[in-house]
């Protein structure tokens, strides 16, 4: 995309507004209005989070853009994309924050998959409603619409734009960002990205989404495991791909891509269901292409995405052979588990037999150990074997690995023309990081 095509977008720094903006953060912190949805467990990670040095250190988006940048907000209409992981160090929630604030108007929210509680099962619908706490009505953006319309967008001045992502390709939170991008720019009103760390880091590794292959779940060409905070996104589809809107980011204070996210203080707070912790986060960029097969990616488990199974499969051979690929950063244990009511409806009661991952290291690639598992899991499992082919090319991003599979190519002919395509990626997404 030419500079010419791209439309203004614009890093709020720390320090912007610095008099109303501490003013502001005084009166942030008076409120203590904590999500409801927040269970026992969440409440013990947020003290904990409290008491920790990095919890004074790491401040994501929503409260820089209290503290020193209010005026983005100030004296507008706001309307706000999120559900229960935009919230500040304490636990906070972002709509709590904002209808309490004196200077700002909180007229509407916009709920993406799993709904503003983030409890919904993966592709269920979620109906529109009103946040119970401050009466302001929730517009879901995961059933009959997607993208906020002109009629939900009425009366709103500024898009806020806040919510965890996993550091994935294949996450609809980054799609329904794109969509609120593009909806923000044809009603001519800013929208506004509240950063968060990407808690898996900036690793860039996997193939990069051929556009043949664009649906809701990868919208456009970025890599499996990408690197980028939302922001650093919201900047990259921005102005790759020609999304016309005045676009704000209001950075994290205090973050860096290498900083561990157990380090910053931030409260973890599972944005799906089955994304319980940074853990499942770390493989999901690997193991999700399992979802595209009649494999069970431990839905229903308490290691989802850790760990991959069927009840015809043989755990032991199956750990033997993936050691013997001698790939650095993780080892393989054989494991059996039953699923209990897990969203994609795989072996539900049954307990199934296949292997458990476990990183060692920082040099994990959970991409190309992946690719390794699948040809492995394919050879091993013969005509009991089925793709959800629609699915997997989805995530995948291309119908080549599921062919090349097929055609019993070995992972390393699979992944052969992935550095070339990550080497372009990363030229192109150094123009819009944010962070060292």
């Amino acid at each position: 995309m030419h500079a010419s095509q791209r439309r203004r977008s614009r890093t709020v720094r720390p320090g912007d507004s610095a008099l109303r903006g501490a003013l502001a953060l005084l009166v942030a912190a008076a409120v203590a209005g904590c999500f409801r949805a927040r269970d026992d467990a969440a409440d013990a990670r947020v003290a904990e989070a409290a008491t920790t040095p990095a919890a004074r250190e790491v401040r994501p988006g929503i409260e820089v853009l209290l503290s020193d940048s209010v005026h983005l907000v100030a004296g507008r209409r706001v309307g706000l994309v999120t559900n229960h992981t935009g919230v500040d160090r304490l636990g906070r929630s972002d709509i709590d924050l904002l209808h309490e604030h004196p200077d700002v108007e909180l007229v509407a929210v916009f709920a993406p998959e799993h709904g503003l509680r983030g409890d919904a099962d993966p592709g269920e619908a979620v109906e529109d409603g009103r946040d119970a706490r401050t009466g302001v009505p929730v517009f879901s953006l995961y059933g009959r619409v997607r993208k906020p319309t002109p009629e939900m967008l009425d009366g709103v001045d500024v898009l806020l734009i806040d919510y965890q992502e996993v550091g994935a390709r294949y996450w609809t939170y980054a799609s329904t960002m794109t969509l609120a991008m593009e909806a923000a720019g044809e009603r001519g009103i800013p929208a506004v990205v509240l950063d968060r760390p990407n808690p898996i880091g900036g690793a860039v590794q996997g193939n990069v989404l051929d556009p043949t292959f664009a649906t809701f779940v990868g919208r456009f060409p970025v890599a499996m495991r990408h690197g980028m905070t939302p922001g650093e996104l919201a900047r990259y589809y921005a102005g790759e791909f020609g999304i016309a809107v005045e676009l704000h980011v209001v950075p994290i204070d205090g973050w860096r891509h290498d900083l561990p996210f157990e380090d910053t203080g931030l409260p973890w707070l599972a944005p799906s269901p089955n994304m319980p912790d940074r853990v499942s986060a770390l493989h999901y960029p690997g193991t999700c292409l399992f979802e595209g097969t009649n494999l069970s990616v431990a839905r229903g488990t308490d290691r989802p995405f850790q760990q991959i199974g069927a009840p015809w499969l043989d755990g032991q051979a199956l750990a033997r052979a993936m050691r013997a690929y001698d790939l650095p950063g993780v080892r393989f244990e054989p494991v059996r588990f039953t699923p209990h009511g897990p969203g994609d409806g795989k072996s539900d009661g049954v307990e199934v037999e296949g292997v458990r991952l476990i990183a060692t290291g920082p040099d994990y690639d959970p991409t190309r150990t992946a690719v390794a598992l699948l040809v492995e899991a394919r050879r091993q499992a013969g005509d009991r074997w089925r793709w959800l082919q629609a699915h997997f090319d989805r995530l995948a991003g291309t119908d080549r690995l599921r062919l090349g599979i097929e055609a019993g190519l070995p992972p390393e002919a699979l992944t052969a023309d992935w550095d070339a395509q990550l080497d372009a990626f990363r030229r192109a997404r150094a123009r819009y990081l944010l962070y060292p």
